[in-house]
């Protein structure tokens, strides 16, 4: 029986060192459903995401940021951003950070290329 008394996050960057040493070879060897092993993994995994969650925030990115990996990773240029946004003038300063993206450009984006809109919003969605 789990004694509900004793379970509790993960408090200090000993005992995350040690889950995510214990949690290590299930990757290796992973378990079977419906066994001890396998409840054990979910909660180190648990355990760790919440501890991670907690002591290594990661920085939303910039909606330029978010364009220019969208670009580099499906080999678009700067033609093909035009083509979306409608202007080479807004296009250049929307990279060049000399003008904020607006909510017409989130769209077209979006529609476009696919990126989730709530990348594109930036400062406004935190």
């Amino acid at each position: 029986m789990i004694r509900l008394e004793e379970l509790r996050t993960l408090q200090t960057d000993e005992e995350y060192r040690a889950a995510l040493k214990a949690v290590r070879p299930y990757f290796e060897n992973e378990p079977d459903e419906g066994t001890p092993a396998v409840a054990h993994f979910d909660a180190l995994v648990l355990l760790i995401e919440e501890y991670e969650r907690r002591h290594f925030e990661i920085p939303r990115a910039s909606p330029v940021d978010v364009i220019k990996s969208v670009m580099a990773a499906n080999n678009y240029s700067r033609a093909d951003l035009i083509e979306v946004i409608g202007s080479k003038s807004r296009a250049a300063d929307l990279l060049n950070g000399r003008r904020d993206i607006n909510l017409d450009q989130i769209r077209k984006l979006s529609k476009a290329w696919g990126i989730p809109a709530g990348a594109l919003v930036g400062d406004l969605a935190a």
